[in-house]
């Protein structure tokens, strides 16, 4: 029974990512690659690069997502040592509120940066107060430094997965070996960078490879920053000509080309070197208490990353208060009406909706598919159970606005997938693209919790007359039910606030979820951009109550989520 089970499960996964993860991306591939004639060929590829438009979004993209990442891991890394070796005040609270600038996506937060940094924005305001500006010539800071205000605010919402995985990388580190350099004189930074930075390579790339894709392929940020030059955006841009024109497809072929291209460089440079270490029991070295001035300094780190991370959505939190917020440091005029008429509207009322539906959906099927491929990975012996491990995991290294193109290539009028078409109603094609897309969440999660769950009380069941099927249904999976609720819970929150396959897929209005709504509501005249704040702030709460529930239930192994 447990044969036929695991053959199942391998049968349907592989069927259920054929379809709606490799055959959408062949479609996009053939667009880029296939002529009409039906034959191969690279000319559209040379009509892209002889095209210094799309050259230079091509650039702007790679220098976006090197500059992101880097930045992304300045920030996190001392935070990460901080936090694994340190002692200090306040270690518990700065270490939960270190994580909530994950409550919203970047593209939410850069609302706030846009009016902090507007040409008549909140800083301008405050520097024509003081009188280091003239009000007559307000510095236009988004005019010239719009590229870096981009890479900041997204270097801010993605340095918690960095985070996360480096401080999974150091609390599996054996100390004793740091302990061995530190008895032979290498010490400070010299046994960092010789010693722990070395070890803690698999979590570096786990981190920095998500970060670099998921930015390569960042559409939201650029988008509301009106930044047109960079790949992403052109790619959104070129959809409407997507039956007529192959140039979408050749840009989409060439972002999925360069994001495998750099997951197998980071993967050489720092994935291929594993260091085994001793058991956890044989480590007798923790956290250390340091000294009062030390903790302070330690302390102050932590709050004045949080609290530049969080500026933005400060921003947002407060313009939703607004009844108007023009020229000055705060608005004039507060109000709770845009709350009201928020969710009174008649684009975010059915967004709202449609979104618990989306969402709610996906998650079943991730839940489902995702405790299923975990038992066969950790519980049988099944050949070619680790291919179905990496298949499941696949998705976290494709960028989303790929999948999503590769979606809508699919589905188009003459294909196998016609009746997807996102045109007429895109219900079942966004849950399937966000149940593939956050797949891998759910699957970590459970393998995460099979592999803590000894398989002894499985046995002990069957030795009873049990069977085995049984036995993980009555057994191990109450065991696990942390793990799945932490992953169930992670699943919901991104999907409900998924870009992307969002913006792209969902067309008509009727079937908005709330992020395209946040998007179409800022472009509204009047009081748009207050009621797109309005919702994002409800968003926010959401989102911040899913996050504290996960890292309550997963503790440390919360970056376990994020690695590929």
């Amino acid at each position: 029974m447990t044969k036929f089970f695991s053959l199942l499960v391998f049968g349907l996964t592989v069927v259920f990512l054929g379809c709606f993860f490799l055959w959408p991306i062949w479609q996009m591939l053939q667009g880029g690659f296939i002529n009409t004639d039906g034959r191969f060929t690279l000319g559209f590829f040379r009509l892209a690069f002889e095209n210094p438009i799309y050259v230079r979004g091509l650039l702007n993209a790679i220098t976006f997502a090197g500059a992101s990442t880097a930045v992304a891991l300045l920030i996190a890394l001392p935070l990460a040592y901080f936090a694994d070796r340190y002692e200090f005040l306040g270690k518990r609270f700065f270490t939960g509120i270190i994580l909530l600038p994950l409550i919203l996506p970047p593209f939410v937060g850069a609302i706030g940066v846009q009016q902090i940094l507007g040409t008549h924005g909140t800083l301008n305001a405050a520097l024509i107060h003081l009188g280091w500006m003239d009000a007559a010539h307000p510095y236009d800071w988004l005019g010239h430094y719009k590229f870096l205000g981009m890479v900041i605010l997204n270097a801010l919402g993605l340095f918690p997965v960095l985070y996360l995985n480096l401080v999974a990388a150091l609390a599996n580190l054996d100390p004793s070996l740091e302990e061995a350099a530190g008895s032979l004189g290498c010490r400070g930074l010299r046994r960092f960078f010789k010693i722990t930075f070395p070890l803690m390579s698999p979590g570096i790339f786990a981190g920095c490879t998500l970060a670099f894709i998921w930015s390569f392929t960042e559409l939201g940020i650029p988008l509301i920053f009106d930044y047109n030059r960079i790949l992403p955006v052109q790619i959104y841009f070129g959809l409407k000509d997507i039956g007529n024109n192959p140039l979408p497809y050749a840009l989409t072929s060439i972002m999925l080309v360069f994001s495998v291209a750099f997951y197998a460089v980071g993967k050489i440079l720092f994935g291929r070197h594993h260091f085994a270490m001793m058991a956890r029991a044989t480590q007798v070295s923790g956290p250390r208490r340091i000294p009062w001035w030390k903790q302070g300094g330690c302390a102050l780190l932590f709050a004045g990353v949080t609290f530049a991370a969080l500026l933005p959505h400060a921003a947002v939190v407060i313009k939703s208060f607004a009844a108007d917020w023009y020229s000055t440091l705060l608005p004039q005029f507060w109000t709770g009406h845009n709350f009201q008429i928020a969710l009174g509207h008649p684009l975010t009322i059915p967004a709202i909706r449609n979104s618990l539906l989306y969402a709610s959906c996906a998650t079943g099927v991730a839940l489902l598919l995702g405790i299923a491929v975990a038992f066969v990975v950790v519980r049988t012996k099944l050949p070619g159970r680790h291919i179905l491990d990496t298949l499941t995991m696949l998705p976290l290294a494709v960028p989303g606005l790929v999948m999503a193109f590769g979606y809508l290539s699919m589905s188009q009028r003459g294909q196998a997938f016609a009746f997807l078409n996102p045109v007429e109603n895109p219900t079942v094609l966004l849950i399937i693209a966000y149940a593939v897309r956050k797949l891998p969440f759910m699957v970590r999660s459970a393998v995460a919790g099979l592999q803590q769950t000894s398989i002894s009380y499985e046995e002990a069941a069957q030795s009873l007359g049990c069977p085995p099927l049984r036995a993980s249904l009555k057994i191990t999976l109450p065991l696990v039910m942390a793990n799945l609720t932490a992953g169930g819970l992670l699943v919901f929150s991104q999907t409900m606030l998924e870009v992307s396959d969002s913006i792209i897929l969902a067309q008509k209005q009727q079937f908005y979820p709330i992020t395209k709504a946040i998007y179409e509501l800022l472009h509204t005249l009047a009081d748009g951009p207050y009621l797109a704040c309005a919702l994002g702030v409800w968003a926010m709460l959401f989102l911040g109550i899913t996050i504290l529930g996960l890292s309550s239930l997963l503790g440390k192994n919360l970056g376990s989520i994020f690695r590929v």
